[in-house]
């Protein structure tokens, strides 16, 4: 698992974008109101809620304990709770397992596929979408670029953004039927003049943890004098993310 800090303010008042561009993954997933869901990776749980609409008993995961803070108080009535997505320990207890914007941050892929795997009834079906291969592609190698030239050495992995063969084999290695995989570029505009400086801030805080608070800004500052010529159009930032998003059923 990627040690990565959460700020679940931060996460709310600037990257709602997260779960209103992935509203169209419930419509995929098509929840019934006799079935048992997992939202795993729910964050401030907006879709997990989203999800329980439908009538379906939904419990949401993240190992995030800001973060399911925030889901309990956003939604007192869905079921919240602090557990590891690299740890699952239920056995075919789900009809389907939904995760958004989440499996990138889990960089033990197997003990998560495996774990999903035994959570599944089977027929169960996983709809999920996260960071694929060439996500962020711009602001990794800048962050790293950026990173070297003050004397900070940044791990080996960052995130883990896996190819749809990659994956789809992993999955095949547990027991999943992959019935639908598409790569694709999704360019995302950031709120605000600071857009990618509250995007670096929120989404790579394993990376700024090691640099001290006073250098900070200098460091940020850098990145998007960097990255301003490619990421920046008609006064807004934009991400680079490529997304993977697949079906696959517990066969």
């Amino acid at each position: 698992m990627i040690e990565q800090s959460w700020n679940a303010k931060l996460y709310e008042d600037r990257h709602h974008y997260v779960s209103q561009m992935a509203e169209d993954l419930v419509t995929i997933l098509s929840p019934q109101p006799e079935e048992t869901i997992l939202d795993l990776g729910c964050g401030t749980g907006h879709l997990a809620a989203k999800i329980a609409e439908s009538g379906a008993t939904v419990i949401g995961c993240d190992r995030a304990t800001s973060m399911i803070e925030q889901a309990r108080t956003n939604y007192p009535h869905v079921l919240f709770e602090v557990i590891d997505g690299e740890q699952l320990v239920w056995k075919e207890r789900f009809d389907a397992i939904f995760s958004n914007a989440a499996l990138h941050w889990m960089s033990n892929a197997e003990a998560v596929v495996q774990g999903m795997s035994q959570a599944l009834k089977v027929g169960g079906r996983l709809v999920a979408e996260f960071g694929g291969k060439g996500n962020i592609s711009a602001i990794s190698t800048t962050l790293r670029e950026t990173l070297a030239t003050q004397g900070y050495v940044a791990p080996a992995q960052l995130w883990y953004f896996p190819s749809i063969s990659e994956y789809s084999t992993l999955l095949e290695a547990y027991g999943f039927e992959v019935v639908f995989a598409q790569l694709f570029d999704r360019p995302t505009p950031l709120e605000g003049d600071g857009g990618l400086s509250n995007w670096v801030t929120m989404f790579a805080s394993h990376l700024l943890a090691t640099i001290p608070v006073d250098k900070r800004s200098q460091i940020l500052h850098e990145i998007e004098t960097k990255l301003r010529p490619h990421l920046y159009r008609e006064g807004t930032w934009f991400a680079d993310y490529r997304r993977l998003r697949l079906i696959a059923y517990r066969i």
